[in-house]
């Protein structure tokens, strides 16, 4: 109900949509896919078709033929908006605006529209303005081609190529200002991610498309609060807690934002701050929501999106999300003795929490090294950090100083190497 009221304070904007797939087995992926994030940017669908391209057309996207159909639909449904699964250029843009008389929004716009009603920190709206910004700027330069075709000579610099060069400049300045801005963000960023690493703690990052149940897991497994909400990028900005596991290990997890299939380039240059996240963790949480019928999509989008990120290599525990509504259970305990590395929860009713917590328990212990030291009285602060740091199999006093089995991470192991016995 509380986000039905939400929609219902932004104004509802009806459009056709328009699938552009090659395969035809993508065909439910695409459209649940894009009437999910409609709904999300409080956009009602009244009318769909579809355009299989193996490559756009030039000046319009899609084919003439394509080009009268949809134009039609627009007048007979008196859509606001017709949207379109692809990027297309501004030229593009442009010339489909002129043939259906209404404004046309492509995906990329889409889902920065939808970024944009997310965002709540200052890092967020920043990042989004400076997506923003990027994606309009060969768009706005588009718009003023007509102008262009006026330089060359004395007197032929009209005023339409002056507002081009005043306004690229503007949004050159603009976006120059937000990166530094950024810049400044992730610099803080930086300092808090060494400060955490100052605690050597295992880390690791929660990943997967989005509404796949990363916020719910994370609220589960830290008490946290973060939003959670089944609609598309429902959070933007990460969440990051420390986690405690049986017999007494640790780590830091922190929740990212949502990936999706085909993510615009826009976003994961601008989002790259928090997105990094991810390339500074020990390993990866992928989150499978395995009672989606195209669970397989997700997945190898989510994938993409990590060798990106230059983050492929990275050790991961892939968590087949959502078993309490999987249809087949047998399909299931397949999928899962099948998939190495991987475990069955509900991040909704606790299923399969306890082997989740084993799970992540041997991860953590892979990242752990065996120490034998003698630490000196002087030194004994190092006993409690090697508590608090790792785990203490053996402690005992001597003349010496204070003899110490423990399994520690390599930041603690480094520490401690200067008091390192055979």
């Amino acid at each position: 109900m509380a986000k039905a009221l939400a929609n219902l304070e932004l104004p509802i904007e009806t459009a056709v949509l328009v699938y552009i797939n090659e395969d035809a087995s993508e065909d439910q992926v695409v459209e649940d896919e894009l009437q999910g994030l409609c709904e999300a940017a409080n956009v009602e669908p009244v009318a769909s078709i579809r355009q299989r391209l193996d490559r756009p057309y030039k000046g319009t996207f899609v084919g003439k033929g394509k080009v009268e159909e949809i134009s039609m639909l627009a007048k007979e449904t008196r859509a606001d908006v017709v949207l379109i699964d692809a990027e297309v250029s501004g030229m593009q843009q442009r010339n489909l605006e002129e043939a259906f008389g209404c404004k046309v929004v492509d995906r990329t716009q889409l889902i920065l529209d939808i970024f944009a009603r997310r965002a709540r920190t200052r890092e967020g709206m920043l990042q989004v303005e400076l997506a923003q910004l990027t994606y309009m700027m060969p768009k706005l330069m588009s718009v003023y081609t007509k102008f262009e075709r006026q330089k060359g000579g004395i007197g032929m610099r009209g005023p339409g190529e002056t507002k081009l060069e005043s306004d690229k400049r503007l949004v050159r300045d603009k976006i120059s200002v937000l990166k530094g801005e950024i810049e400044e963000v992730k610099r803080v960023r930086d300092q808090q991610r060494a400060s955490r690493r100052k605690h050597p703690f295992p880390f690791a990052s929660i990943v997967g498309y989005t509404s796949a149940g990363k916020s719910t897991l994370m609220n589960r497994m830290a008490g946290t609060d973060v939003l959670v909400d089944a609609m598309p990028f429902a959070t933007l900005d990460p969440t990051t807690r420390k986690i405690d596991l049986p017999d007494g290990y640790a780590l830091f997890l922190t929740d990212t934002v949502g990936f999706i299939r085909n993510l615009p380039t826009h976003l994961v240059a601008a989002f790259q701050s928090t997105l990094e996240e991810v390339t500074y963790s020990d390993f990866v949480l992928h989150v499978v929501d395995l009672s989606n019928p195209a669970w397989e999509v997700q997945r190898d989008a989510v994938l993409s999106t990590l060798e990106t990120l230059g983050a492929q290599d990275k050790p991961m525990l892939t968590l087949f999300n959502k078993i309490d509504i999987v249809p087949d259970q047998a399909a299931l305990r397949r999928i899962v003795a099948e998939w190495p590395d991987s475990v069955a929860i509900s991040s909704l009713t606790g299923e399969g929490m306890a082997d989740l917590q084993t799970a992540i328990k041997k991860m953590v212990q892979e990242l752990l090294g065996a120490v034998k030291v003698m630490i000196p009285y002087a030194h004994q602060h190092l006993l409690q950090e090697c508590y608090d740091y790792g785990r203490v199999l053996k402690e005992e006093y001597g003349e010496q100083g204070i003899y110490v089995e423990a399994e520690l991470v390599e930041e603690m192991r480094y520490k401690l190497a200067q008091f390192a016995i055979e």
